[in-house]
């Protein structure tokens, strides 16, 4: 078995790429310069994959200015279309067999939990763009298996999120988010992992998965855990106002977030090593 790997550069890529050479599994990198490069170049790097990986994909979280939005959008649909194209460049029995693709819950709208059913969708950029994102996957070949993972906020040692909070909350200046009710999904690197070795080793596993803790927690919520698993007081709250200073629109991001259940993989019986932030937490900042 032969994975390839886009994305592998980013820090779920790093994850994700780390776990497969553990388990002794045959796993390649998709540079930058192939996704955006020639087809043909592309398609003869494809050539005999059993597993096609994409984590391709511009961070959101930044300003959405016009050039940042094009680089968001080109990073996902661009890169996804060339993918496709080589694809059906290559003979049937050269082509993947799976393609298994993160995308993102930034797809759904907030104010309800959603299961993977719900069309409730996010009329927003980030919405339209993840919408788009999957939509060009539809293009591949019909026998080809597709797994779509809708991400929550994957939480680990080397998270964003988690380097950027821990000085902060160690200091006694961690706080929530505005009025700490929006719903704040979330999934532990590991099982971030173990859901993507699911897909590559379960026959069938094709379909659209939102990979979320099953808790539902708020953003107060996750702020107290995170305060008292560092026994540090958290009474401060950032105001959506600055937030909005630094990120401009893209400040929706953290103050109105989707919630979601992860129903198909419960179905699935799917085993979630850290079914909540407190035990998440507790691994993450041991």
């Amino acid at each position: 078995m032969m994975i390839k790997i886009t994305g592998s550069s980013g820090y779920l890529g790093k994850v994700i790429t780390t776990e497969l050479q553990k388990k002794n599994y045959p796993a390649e990198k998709i540079s930058r310069e192939l996704l955006y490069g020639p087809v043909e170049k592309l398609s003869e790097v494809l050539k005999d994959t059993s597993v096609l990986i994409n984590l391709a994909g511009a961070p959101v979280l930044q300003r959405w200015t016009a050039r940042n939005k094009n680089e968001i959008y080109s990073s996902r649909i661009n890169t996804v279309q060339n993918l496709v194209h080589a694809i059906h460049r290559l003979p049937v029995g050269e082509r993947p067999q799976k393609v298994i693709s993160a995308s993102a819950i930034g797809i759904y709208s907030s104010g309800i939990i959603h299961k993977e059913e719900s069309k409730d969708f996010d009329t927003g950029f980030l919405g339209e763009v993840v919408k788009k994102w999957e939509e060009a996957w539809q293009a591949l070949p019909e026998d080809l298996q597709l797994t779509i993972f809708r991400t929550a906020l994957v939480l680990g040692k080397e998270s964003v999120i988690i380097k950027k909070l821990i000085l902060p909350f160690k200091l006694g200046l961690g706080g929530k988010i505005s009025n700490g009710k929006q719903p704040f999904p979330f999934i532990h690197e590991a099982d971030v992992v173990q859901a993507f070795l699911w897909a590559i080793t379960t026959p069938d596993s094709g379909g659209v998965f939102n990979l979320a803790a099953p808790q539902q927690i708020t953003n107060s919520y996750f702020t107290q855990v995170m305060a008292k698993k560092l026994n540090r007081p958290a009474i401060f709250t950032i105001p959506t106002g600055v937030l909005k200073l630094l990120y401009g629109k893209a400040a929706s991001m953290l103050t109105h977030s989707p919630a979601v259940m992860p129903q198909k993989l419960i179905e699935r019986r799917f085993t979630f090593q850290y079914l909540t932030i407190d035990k998440a937490l507790e691994n993450i900042l041991a």
